[in-house]
């Protein structure tokens, strides 16, 4: 396993639509609950405002048609504040230690 963070919701995500040569940029949150995420690319970008270039740089996943990337923010350990406690962050840090030893196995 390479990422197992927590997504922020679709309110406060973006999607790039796909059409051709052209993109076009949405503001969530999105009515479709049906629409599911097949996969993820996990980036570090200083703001959504990067990361919205770099899917404006990408190729139409499905070239013949309109498809869409949506954007989400994964959650951080600044984002919990004080529950996020010394004994949680060292749980964490003991568990990313060993899924990276078995990842390198």
């Amino acid at each position: 396993m390479q990422a197992g963070e927590g997504l922020h919701p679709s309110s406060k995500g973006k999607r790039v639509r796909f059409s051709g040569s052209k993109r076009t940029v949405i503001d969530g949150p999105f009515a479709e609950t049906k629409e599911l995420i097949a996969g993820f690319w996990l980036w570090k970008v200083k703001s959504m405002d990067e990361a919205i270039e770099w899917v404006k740089r990408t190729p139409n996943p499905f070239p013949d048609q309109e498809s869409e990337i949506e954007i989400r923010q994964i959650f951080e350990a600044e984002d919990f504040r004080a529950e996020f406690t010394p004994e949680l962050r060292e749980q964490e840090d003991r568990l990313r230690a060993q899924m990276e030893k078995q990842t390198k196995s």
